[in-house]
Order: structure tokens, then sequence, then C-alpha cells
């Protein structure tokens, strides 16, 4: 054997093997991935001032649990190896609490009473209170039609709100009851089998292969352990673990067993850290909720400042009387609020949600499919995500050392595998035969040694059946297989060996060292002729089949997509390579320290929106990413399937959990995958875009009805002295609802570019239909009490006062029938007859405006002041309507070509404007600018919560449903979460 010592390179946590004195050549290093060791440290401060709380045991500026010495540990938890008393156990259980979250009760009774919170009910509801408090005067009842009217419209419109918001997430809920996790654990001496609830700090506990770790612990005893953490950390390979390392709550136990002892439960957990992310932003009002805002804020304006007009003249100008003035008032207020706005929008996002759970997406809070058509920008994690999370030989990049082929190396390092209970790096290789039940076909196993961390090699010891040969294979990491081998050892070959591991490092690929010997005799435990190195394998997390055509396609709609990954770099730049995406990627420590001096970037957010992605990232970072591209403008999709996502997952205006993902990523997320790959998210981007096209064409059409009857109506009482009655406005406010709730099925195409409300231009289109509805109806009314043309061309009988009850009929049914029609000019791009609605939308409007014609025919209600009409009338009615629907495209065309062309040219100039003097290409959508009425919206949650405290109502509040939904008792025991080694930042 060569007198040429060698060191290997460090491989996962054990990078430490025993060394020879040097000799006279130079040591090799062969440099492949794995983790500094951090060495043990001791308590800042004195720990005798440390108390055995909370506020002491997990302050970091005293003390790090997770890094001082294991003796340490015990002397400030207060215990030792053979566990707690059973009393002293209850005690910490009452300090430090149970190992979960605990639930925050919503009270159903206020959650259904908060939809009525907003200011468009509000006004609805001093519609109410006008109606049956203030409508007493002038020697008449209160107005008891009215009144109940709104109140049933109210409650309609809130019974299906709160009925979409209480099933919105019931297709993700974890069985936190049925599957309460055990833990075994060492009391008053003896080993016993618990809930892992009742852990707490100072608790003996114990797992072994297949377990899943109950608690953030660190190790007192270690035999051969390997810890899987992918789910946790984003890395491909298990970790080797050793006496004194710290194992996550949540990551599995993949070989071995192990002893250790409890420092962290509950909410102090780094699981616990990471909720206190996830529900960091529980009180920021949602997107939609903004636009809800705006077009709110748009739509009291001017009712208001129509009331405000029709004070001054009907009382001041006029002489009203109190209540007639009051009638006209209620017709403003009762008409002119969208009130089924919020419901519509959510019945449209509810059936959006059930078709894109056709294309494997459930939807877990449907606000998120809104955002979704707005993405920009999508965070995508790696492991498991972009990739398998399934390690693979690539064998295009085999070497061979020998007279061995590529797949002699391959067949062989299978041979030194094992073929069940599999580490990851056995099933990569004996997966990589193809047929493999080839790993143990035409041998006969004599001896075999599996991987431990000592040796970090695996060797099989056979007989080749057909020869009668004996012959041995190791595999492992590089330094300890080269130092076997003797027969082929030169200075040429570790040179090339050293070239080749540094080239697989370089490429993030992970390298495995296979070689053979053959033996004399019979005796399987003799040594060999001297081992030969063969081959080295390349081991690597492979792309799935689909991401790089998906990657594609969002890019194609528009999307930019980033990697955002815990694995290493190298591995994250080989994986941008391999799919197109780029490798101009970062680590995850220049989000700390900033972009280099004398860099091409000026500042951070600049190197962030640059990036192609990032890499060794933790959940915070990730949180971060997500955080400052949402403040540059842009709504951000995370994609991910650990633990270690959910926090981003959250922040993201839409978080999406792909297949296989974890409880705490599926709960984080607003949209579960249920089929491999990222194909579905192209599929819900789509869908994503035709519901936000319905929401838009359905906003157009109801801010156009506001300016309609609140101007028309104000016009009609100035210039004619018309009085409409109030109920009628309801009746016409209901047929709507119902017809409008069937866009949610409407047939529309996608765009090809992210949708954001540009509610300048929303609300431009609404004025112009208003007005142009407005005067339609006005010079109906116009003609008939001031001509007798009608009279004298068709011979109906006209009315000739503008208190004529028929004439009420007549411009009920004229109002109802142009008003409801221009749906089919809003919801089209080009004429209304070039794209055929869907069968829903044409049947709810023609029953509608059957009823509308039978109402004008046959309601003789004296309640209201109305008579009902002839046909001749109605007939003329339909006419008229038809004669004005012709030219509303005309319209649309017209605004399009003049003010809509010249506001988007200004917005263009604005945004190039802005990146020029910032040097950031900034895509701020108009929503994303704050309403001064966004507030009244987004405090929604806080009033229940408020209200809840007031009335006795809950349990102690901890954590959100919505967010327990997200992180479960269960899941806090089953899934952890891992966070940076320094402590996770305060809630803003």
């Amino acid at each position: 054997m060569s007198n040429v010592e060698k060191e290997a390179g460090p491989q996962g946590e054990d990078s430490s093997i025993s060394q020879t004195p040097p000799e006279s050549k130079k040591k090799r290093e062969y440099k492949e991935f794995g983790h500094d060791d951090e060495k043990p440290t001791h308590a800042n401060v004195d720990m005798s001032m440390i108390e055995l709380k909370a506020e002491d045991l997990y302050d970091k500026e005293k003390v790090d649990l997770e890094t001082i010495v294991v003796e340490d540990v015990f002397k400030l938890l207060q215990c030792d190896d053979n566990g707690l008393m059973i009393d002293e156990a209850h005690r910490r259980l009452e300090i430090f609490g149970p190992n979960k979250l605990e639930q925050e009760e919503q009270n159903p009774i206020l959650q259904f009473l908060s939809f009525m919170w907003n200011p468009l009910s509000w006004v609805m509801e001093g519609a109410a209170l006008v109606a049956i408090a203030l409508s007493n005067g002038g020697g008449m009842p209160p107005d008891w039609e009215d009144f109940v009217g709104i109140i049933l419209l109210l409650i309609i419109n809130s019974a299906i709100g709160f009925y979409e918001e209480r099933n919105a997430g019931n297709a993700v809920k974890a069985l936190m009851d049925s599957l309460a996790p055990k833990a075994k654990v060492k009391r008053n001496g003896q080993w016993q089998e618990i809930e892992s609830a009742n852990l707490v700090p100072g608790d003996m506990i114990s797992f072994k292969i297949g377990d899943i770790v109950p608690a953030d612990c660190r190790l007192t005893e270690a035999i051969n352990v390997s810890i899987d953490q992918a789910a946790l950390t984003g890395e491909s390979l298990p970790q080797s673990k050793k006496e004194g390392d710290q194992c996550f709550s949540g990551s599995t136990c993949k070989q071995g067993e192990a002893e250790g002892v409890v420092i962290s439960t509950g909410a102090n957990t780094f699981f616990g850290r990471a909720a206190s992310l996830v529900g960091q932003d529980d009180d920021t009002t949602g997107h939609l909720q903004k636009i809800l805002a705006q077009i709110g804020s748009f739509c009291l304006v001017s009712i208001g400042i129509f009331v405000i007009a029709e004070i001054l003249v009907l009382y001041a100008g006029f002489r009203y009387p109190y209540r007639r003035g009051l009638n006209n008032i209620l017709v403003l207020l009762i008409g002119g609020i969208p009130i089924a706005m919020p419901t519509v929008l959510s019945v449209t996002l509810a059936v959006g949600a059930q078709q894109l759970a056709k294309h494997k997406a459930i939807v877990t809070r449907i606000t998120a499919i809104e955002e979704l058509a707005g993405v920009t920008i999508l965070c995508s994690d790696k492991t498991g995500t972009l990739t398998t999370n399934k390690l693979t030989i690539d064998k295009e990049t085999i070497r061979t050392y020998g007279p061995f082929s590529a797949d002699d190396v391959i067949l062989l390092a299978a041979y030194a595998s094992r073929t069940e209970n599999q580490d990851a790096i056995d099933a990569s290789v004996v997966s990589a035969l193809g047929d493999t039940s080839r790993a143990r076909a035409g041998i006969k196993l004599l001896d075999f040694k599996p991987f431990n961390p000592v040796d970090k090699r695996t060797e099989i010891t056979y007989r080749e059946e057909s020869s009668g040969k004996l012959k041995r294979v190791t595999k492992g990491m590089t330094g300890i297989i080269i130092e076997l081998c003797s027969r082929n050892k030169s200075e040429e070959l570790e040179n090339r060996l050293e070239s080749d591991v540094e080239e697989f490092a370089s490429r993030g690929l992970r390298a495995l060292a296979v070689a053979y010997e053959e033996l004399d005799g019979d005796d399987a435990e003799v040594e060999g002729n001297g081992f030969e190195l063969i081959g080295l394998l390349a081991i690597f997390d492979p792309p799935r089949e689909d991401t790089k055509q998906t990657i594609d396609d969002a890019l194609a709609l528009g999307v930019k997509v980033k990697m955002v990954t815990g694995d290493q770099l190298a591995i994250a730049k080989e994986t941008g390579r391999r799919l197109g995406l780029g490798d101009h990627m970062y680590p995850a420590k220049v989000l700390k320290d900033g972009p280099a001096p004398g860099s091409k970037h000026m500042n951070l957010d600049e190197m962030i929106l640059d990036a192609d992605g990032f890499a060794g990232v933790f959940p915070e970072h990730k949180y971060e990413i997500v955080k400052r591209l949402q403040g540059l403008g842009h709504l951000c999709a995370m994609t991910g399937d650990g633990a270690n996502d959910a926090p981003a997952l959250s922040r993201a205006n839409v978080g999406i959990a792909v297949e296989g993902a974890t409880d705490a990523a599926r709960g984080a997320a607003d949209i579960v995958l249920t089929e491999p790959g990222l194909s579905t998210i192209v599929h819900a981007i789509r869908g994503s875009r035709i519901i936000f096209q319905r929401m838009r064409n359905y906003s157009i059409y109801a801010c156009a009805v506001t300016i309609r009857i609140v101007v028309c109506f104000a016009i009609l009482a100035f210039a004619f002295r018309y009085d409409f009655p109030p109920f009628m406005v309801l009746i016409i406010a209901l047929l709507n609802d119902g017809t409008i709730m069937t866009l949610s099925v409407d047939r529309v195409l996608p765009s090809m570019t992210p949708d954001s409300w540009d509610l300048a231009e929303i609300f431009s289109y609404a004025i112009a239909y208003g007005l142009y509805l407005t005067a339609s109806t006005i010079a109906l009314v116009a003609i008939i009490l001031k001509t007798s043309f009608f009279h004298d061309k068709f011979g109906v009988t006209s009315p000739t006062s503008s208190t004529d009850p028929q004439l009420h009929m007549i411009v009920y049914l004229q109002v109802a029938i142009i008003s409801q029609a221009l749906i089919f000019v809003t919801r089209s791009h080009g004429f209304f007859f070039l794209e055929r609605p869907s069968y829903a939308l044409m049947g709810a409007f023609c029953i509608a405006q059957l009823v509308s014609s039978i109402i004008a025919a046959y309601a003789d209600w004296g309640f209201t002041d109305i008579q009902t009409i002839s046909g001749g009338w109605i007939g003329i009615v339909w006419v008229w309507n038809i004669i004005w629907f012709i030219p509303l495209d005309w319209i649309k065309f017209a605004m399009k070509a003049t003010i809509i062309k010249k506001m988007r040219e200004r917005h263009s100039r604005a945004v190039a404007a802005a990146a020029a003097e910032t040097g950031l290409q900034i895509t701020r959508t108009q929503s994303r600018a704050a309403s001064i009425h966004e507030s009244m919206y987004s405090n929604r949650v806080s009033f229940i919560r408020r209200a809840a405290r007031k009335v006795g109502f809950g349990a102690k509040i901890m954590v959100k449903p919505e967010e327990l939904q997200r992180f479960s008792s269960i899941q806090a025991h089953r899934t952890g979460a891992t966070l940076a080694r320094n402590p996770s930042r305060t809630a803003a």
C-alpha cells in the first residue's frame, strides 16, 4: 500500500475521521459537500442567574440550548438521564404549557354578523333604519315593506358569504384528535408511552428508525443515527447525528436509535417560531378587500354627492314634505349600493375553486384565486417542487478508472447496497439498474457491512455463481475509499480523482466512489488482493420531468420564476442550468450583508429582483425575499413542500403546496396541488385569469348601475319632481343579484399577461355607461310627459303627471331591462354578439326579464304606488331599450380609443420614470395604492376578535383558526419547522 496518507473531505455533520501522522507526501482533501461542525458553546451569563422558565431558557442573549455542551443543558433544565419524576413533569407542564398550539375559537354568530360590517352594508343598514325609524312623518306609518326587503337582502348576501367562508378551507384539514401522536419518555426512571402534547423540557425521550422526532431535543445517546430533515431544511440527503447534536421536532429517523433530552416544546420550539411568522400578518388587508374598499368608496362618494344635492334641492328648494323627500333619498341609498358585490365575487371565486379542483388544485383560501391572476413572480422551492426529492445516479457523468464500463460500475455499486431497509443512497444506486432484482442476481451474499458514520462506506463480500470466485465491493466517501485502494493507486489517478470530485462539487453533485477486489480461496473473512478504484458515481436530485415545460409556460404567461432553496449554492445553480432558469444565484448571506462593494447592484432590492434564485436559505430568508418583492409592488406566489416553506407560503400573496407536501406546508398554502409537479400551476394561473375577467366584468357593471340609478333618479327628481317608489328599487336589486350570480360560470378568455385591477379604467367605463343609460331613461320620461308621441303613434294612454303610478311602472320596466342587459356589453371585448355568454347567464337574464314583464303587466301593489300597464307599453319599453342598447358597444370602443388609451400611456410613462429614477423595474399595480377606507374592510377580523372578548366567547387566543389549519397540534408533532440559528424576528 502506498505510504501516502489522505484525509476525507467533510460529509454531512460527521466530517471527523481518524487521521494518521503526516508523512512525506501532502495530504489530499477531497472537496465534497458538507456542513462545518459547530463547536459546543457555554452560557453567556452565570448559569445560576438563569431560572427554569421560558423567559430565561429561550433568551439567546443569555444561553443557547441548541449549542451549549450537554452537561450544561442538564444543569439548566435541572434534570438528569433518569428523566423527570411525574410530579415534576406536571409542574413543568403548568410552566411551559403543552407541546402544541392552542386553538382560537371563532364564534359563528359573530362571523356571520361580520359580513354586515363594511361600508357597503353600513349604508344599507342605515337605509333600513331610515325606513323603520325615520319614516313616521306626514301621518304615515313606518315603511315596513322597504325595511323587511332591505334586511332580507342583507341576510341573503351575508348567508352566502358566510357559507362560502366557513367551507373554503375544508379541503385540507389535519385530523388533529384522531391522530394524536405518541412519544416514548422516561418518567420515574421507567420508560413509558405518553401523548407528545404532554412532553416538557427536561424529559428524556427515545426514538428509533421510522419514528418521528416528537420534540426539539439534544441527543445523549446516538447509535448509527441518520435523520431526514428534507421537510425542514430542504436538504436532499439525510444527516448523520452524533451525541450532543440537536434533532428537530418533525424530522424522521431513517437509521439507528437515539435518546435525548427535550430542550423546547410548544411555542418555544423552532416550529412555534415558524408559526409566529405565519401569523405575523394576520391583520393585514387582503388584496381583494382593498379592491372592494376602493370600489365601495367610489359608490359611496357618488351616492353621497347626490344625496346631499337632493336634501338641498328637495327640501330647501322645492319645500318637499319630510316623508316625500325621505323616499327619494331612500331610492338613492337602496339602488346605488352594490350590496351584492362581496357575495357575487365570493360566489365567483367559490365556483372557480371548484373548477380548479378539476385540474387537481384544491383552493383553501378562495380570495387567493384573484391574486393568482395578478402574480408577476413565482418563488419556487427546489427540493420536492422543481425536483423529485429522490436521489438519482446521474448516468451521464459517471467516471471510470479501470477496465470496467459505467454500467459495470453501477452494477457493482448495487451489489454493495442494501436491497431492503435502504437509505437514500442505496435506493438511488439500486434503482439506477432499472431492474432492481439484478442487485442480487448471479451472486451469493456471504457478508455485508452497512453504512455507519465511522467507516462512511458499505461493503459486500459475495461468491460469483458463474465463476465460483469470491469478490468484494465497497462504496462510500471518496477519501475513505481511495485510502483502501492499493492496486491501482498512483499520483496520476489521485490527481484525476481529486479533479473529478471538485468538478462534481462545483456542479452540486455528490460523489460516491466504488472499489473492487478479488479474494483467494473460500474464506470470506480474509483480506483480498487489494482494492482497485473502478468508478465515481454522481448523485443528485433530478428535476421533475414536466418542470422545464412548466417554467417555460409560466414565462409565456408573464410570470418570472425564482428558485429559493435551503440546499447548497452549487446544487441550486446546477438545477437552474438544467431547467433553463439561469444560474445567476446568490447564497443566503447576501440577504443580511447586501450587495458586495463594487457590484452591479445598487441595493438589496435590486439584487433580489435581478437574481434567478437564492440558496442555503432558512424560513426567515424566504419570508424576507417574498416580503421585499411585495414591497416593490409585485404580487408573489410561493411554491413549496416542506415545513420550512410554511412562513413564506403564508406571507406570499398565493402560497402553493405541491403534491406530497407536509401537513405544515399544505396548511400554510392557499392552493394545494394533488398531482405531481408544477404543471397544475399553469392550469391554475389560466383558470384564475378567467375568474379575474368575470370579476372585472361584474365590477364595471356594478359601478355603472350605481351611477345609472343615482344620477338618473336624482335628475328625474330635480327636473320633473318625479318620485320613484323605494320598494321597486329593491325588486330591481333582487332580480339583478339573482342574474349576476351566473357570471361565476360565464365564458371568458384569459389574458396572456398578469392581470391587475386598474380601477381608473373601471370607473371611467362605469361613468360612461351609467350616464348613457341615464340619458335613455330621462329621454323616455321627457317624451312621455312633454309630448303625445306614444299616444299618437301607438295608441297607448300616456301618463300626464310625474306622480302617475303607471309612469312608475314604465320607468321600473325600462330601468330593469336595460340595466341588466348592460352585462352583455361589459363582459365582451368586441361586439357583444361575437362573444357568446354562458347558457346560465343567458337563461337567468331571460327569466329575470320575464318576471319584470309579468310584474309590469299584473302587479297592482297599492302599498308601493305602482299600477299595471298595457301590453302596448311593455312592447314600447322593450323596443326603446333595444334601440338604446345597440350603441353601447360603440361607447365602449370610443372609450378605448380615447380616454382609456391616454390613461394607459400615462401609466406606462409613470412606470418608466420610476424605473429610471430607482434603477428598479417596479410594476406596482393600481390596486396596491392605499385606500382611505380599506381599514374598514381590513378590520373585519379584528372586529370579530374584539367582540368575542367583550361578550365572553372563545378560548385563550393563540392562533387564528385559519392559521391553526396551517399549524394544527398534530402538525406541531409530526412536521417541524427549522429556522436560522439566530432568534426569529418579533411580530411587527
